[in-house]
């Protein structure tokens, strides 16, 4: 009797056990439909960046964001609709649920993370540092130095000045000394010139002299005065050439204090700079920003590495040269509306791309390693 009992006690709480699990079990299977497989069309936001989001030929899209996400739509059978928006209204259709997703270069920030939620992390980039091409030192540099604004607009000035004193000194010598500094204007003034330069250079050959009271005080100023010329056009020479080589010193982030360095306003690079108190200046594109660098307007530019690598190549005669390493570092990660199904499943997916080779075969198409 107690065998019979106990297997039919058995029997009821297995009765008992599959009336219960089975609405449990069918409703789980349903949730796991639903965010495996989606039946409406999603909405995904995306904000124009090269090269992870652009404007492709008759209104397509394409880029590093646009590929992995649509290599995960496929995988997963997702049907879906683009809709383009400014990037500060993406952040905002996210947070609102206007759209279920949000394609870009988004950094994943604590802050952001507040108003909605993210995806697994699909790129790591940070800060990086562009600086004119570094080129050898050779005679060829030395000349183009020389042969700079900077350079003939001072030697220009001097000549200036050697004429002017030559000509006050021919004034007062030519008629009571004209042995030295007689005969026509431009022979006498050639020789007041010639006198000049070897007195400021401090050479006196003696050929010249002057003998009058008002010739040997101009003589005798222009002794004083030209030492403080000729130190002053020895700094002025000095920097000229070496101006171009005060970039080749800034070999990281610790190298751009007492240089213009050019960045974007509003974006984590000035944040960057401000904090660690280097002087910037901000220009309104990133294509504008480095060709401040290439033109001198800048020692350096101060920006995403990603972003500049991709457009470091269109800028042809002006390519800058991108230092190795990353500060500052950020995560680029697709944006979901807080509680959103999709967020397990899409952070399975961006792990399962990045880590075959396909992620590299979408990386390369857009930047050059």
């Amino acid at each position: 009797m107690a065998y019979f009992s106990l297997r039919r006690l058995l029997r009821v709480s297995h009765a008992v056990a599959f009336f219960v699990l089975l609405p449990w079990g069918m409703f789980c299977a349903s949730a796991g439909a639903q965010t495996l497989a989606p039946e409406k069309t999603l909405t995904v936001g995306v904000a124009t960046v090269p090269p992870f989001v652009m404007e492709a030929a008759e209104g397509e899209l394409e880029g590093i964001s646009v590929d992995l996400w649509q290599n995960i739509a496929e995988r997963r059978a997702w049907d879906f609709s683009w809709q383009l928006l400014p990037f500060s209204d993406l952040l905002d259709a996210v947070e609102a649920g206007d759209v279920d997703v949000a394609v870009g270069a988004l950094t994943m920030t604590a802050d952001r993370e507040q108003r909605f939620d993210f995806s697994h992390p699909f790129y790591q980039t940070g800060l990086s540092i562009g600086v004119p091409p570094q080129a050898d030192q050779s005679l060829f540099r030395v000349f183009r130095a020389l042969v700079s604004w900077q350079f003939l607009s001072v030697v220009l000035g001097l000549s200036v000045l050697l004429l002017a004193v030559g000509l006050l000194v021919w004034l007062a010598e030519h008629k009571r000394n004209p042995e030295q500094f007689g005969g026509s204007v431009f022979r006498g003034m050639g020789a007041g010139l010639w006198w000049a330069a070897v007195t400021m250079t401090t050479v006196g050959y003696g050929d010249k002299a002057p003998t009058t009271l008002a010739g040997r005080l101009i003589g005798l100023v222009w002794m004083f005065a030209g030492l403080i010329v000729v130190a002053s056009f020895t700094a002025a020479i000095t920097t000229s050439l070496t101006v171009g080589n005060l970039t080749a010193r800034i070999q990281s982030e610790n190298d751009l204090y007492g240089t213009v360095v050019a960045t974007i306003d509003d974006t984590a690079s000035q944040r960057y700079l401000e904090e660690q108190h280097i002087h910037y200046r901000t220009y309104p594109d990133l294509t504008s920003a480095m060709r401040s660098v290439a033109s001198g307007e800048t020692g350096a530019v101060v920006y995403d590495r990603a972003l500049m690598q991709y457009r470091n190549q269109q800028l042809g005669a002006d390519r800058l040269t991108i230092l190795p390493g990353v500060f500052a570092k950020q995560l680029y990660a697709f944006a979901i509306p807080e509680g959103s199904a999709l967020r397990a499943p899409l952070s399975l997916e961006v792990l399962d791309v990045t880590e075959s080779d396909r992620w590299g075969d979408i990386v390369s198409r857009y930047l050059v390693r």
